[in-house]
């Protein structure tokens, strides 16, 4: 199987358009289809649903284009690998990381773009529950994840041990004090994270063992979004202490140790494939990493 109508039909689904695909691809519709049908008599499969007003895969269509995108990753390695061939510092790095781990990469890449400057890096948002299967898909080479993955088809490291802050605004009638217990907090509106993770669970299960209601009222999509309404001391909010750091050292929000949850540890890990070689850029990223961490 040549690998060009792969190309097209990958095109042709990202777009989900003929003629779209035909523009990006720089060719003629009537190409782009006749590529497509080529591909779909080789399989002996239909792979689009033609009979469709928008354009449609069929389930043989989602098990080709999985291949296809699997295809593309093994072109873009082995690109890259070329380019390390020509040049020992060149090459691309693609880390995945959700909103609040992509703020522990920032000094790492800092100090790597200073070593390897040619290198294209490049961090991918992305839910964390999904990063373990896009590593061993091979769509990341590298990810940061809050929790072990606990697959052993994967390798994590520990590179920061962070916790989550319990924080408030200078207002708040707790801004002035040094701890409290979980049973003050029954009556206080919690501005939520919406986005399910490990720690929340633990905050839960910690509220209904000393049975205190959790009044999560208001749920946000993103981190930044809660800090500000705790700023304007709308509620309250468990966050991690990464994230609050410089509104803690301004003085706009305050940190109160929950008493019951002091020991909650945030553990930041570096996760990449076991079994697949890793590139230059990615390996010089890990070694770079794994440097800064273990310094004291």
């Amino acid at each position: 199987m040549e690998l060009h109508p792969l190309k097209v039909f990958l095109a042709v689904a990202n777009e989900k358009s003929f003629s779209r695909a035909a523009e990006r691809m720089v060719r003629t519709q009537p190409a782009i289809s006749l590529a497509v049908q080529r591909l779909e008599n080789e399989l002996g499969e239909k792979l689009i649903d033609r009979s469709a007003k928008d354009l449609l895969l069929t389930d043989a269509g989602r098990i080709v284009l999985e291949f296809a995108r699997r295809f593309e990753n093994l072109e873009r390695e082995m690109e890259t690998s070329l380019a390390e061939l020509r040049d020992n510092s060149a090459g691309r790095l693609a880390i995945g990381a959700n909103e609040s781990t992509s703020l522990y990469l920032l000094r790492h890449i800092q100090s790597y773009r200073r070593q390897y400057p040619k290198v294209k890096v490049q961090v991918r948002r992305s839910l964390s529950s999904r990063i373990p299967s896009q590593l061993v898909d091979g769509d990341l080479e590298l990810g940061m994840l809050s929790f072990d993955p606990g697959d052993d088809r994967l390798v994590n490291t520990v590179i920061y041990t962070d916790h989550l802050a319990f924080v408030v605004s200078p207002e708040h009638r707790f801004a002035g004090r040094d701890s409290v217990t979980i049973g003050e907090l029954g009556m206080e509106t919690f501005i939520a994270h919406n986005v399910m993770s490990p720690y929340r669970d633990i905050v839960l299960r910690e509220f209904q063992r000393h049975k205190v209601p959790l009044n999560m009222d208001v749920e946000m999509p993103t981190i930044e979004t809660i800090r500000r309404m705790v700023q304007r001391n709308e509620g309250v909010a468990f966050l991690p202490r990464m994230c609050v750091e410089q509104e803690i050292e301004q003085g706009v929000l305050r940190e109160v140790r929950v008493q019951e949850l002091a020991a909650v540890e945030r553990k930041i890990r570096l996760v990449y494939p076991a079994r697949r070689a890793l590139s230059y850029a990615a390996r010089a990223f890990l070694e770079l990493v794994q440097r800064d961490s273990a310094r004291p």
